[in-house]
């Protein structure tokens, strides 16, 4: 059964898209930004905005009936090489026990104040035997 999770985000509708997708024991969660989807806000540091992203991943995994230690791919986009020694250990405070096969991208996002996007793939532990 599928099953879409939204953050009400007025993104999603514009462009057509679920914050993520339950498919049996799988989510997949598209590519969050660091906004504040309450108040539709964006901070300036890549800390708060990191932050941001992970509480918006685990609301949506919570939604979907999964929980962040579920997670096992993650994928991290940031804007500046020097961000990653700024969201490693906030990252960490999340993963680190979790530890999902992870890749980290350097790159631009669709606008300029987004400094950092995480997409994550979960599987149920339950499904997966542990």
């Amino acid at each position: 059964m599928r099953k879409l999770i939204s953050t009400g985000s007025p993104f999603e509708k514009t462009a057509g898209y679920s914050r993520a997708v339950v498919q049996g024991d799988w989510c997949f969660v598209s590519g969050t930004t660091g906004y504040d989807y309450a108040t539709m806000t964006m901070p300036d540091g890549v800390e708060a905005q990191t932050r941001n992203c992970l509480a918006t991943i685990g609301k949506a995994l919570q939604d979907g009936g999964f929980a962040m230690a579920d997670v096992v791919r993650a994928h991290y986009y940031i804007t500046d090489q020097a961000f990653v020694d700024i969201v490693f250990p906030i990252l960490g405070e999340t993963f680190g026990d979790i530890r999902p096969a992870a890749t980290m991208i350097v790159c631009q996002l669709n606008k300029p104040e987004m400094k950092i996007e995480i997409e994550v793939t979960a599987l149920r532990r339950s499904a997966a035997g542990s």
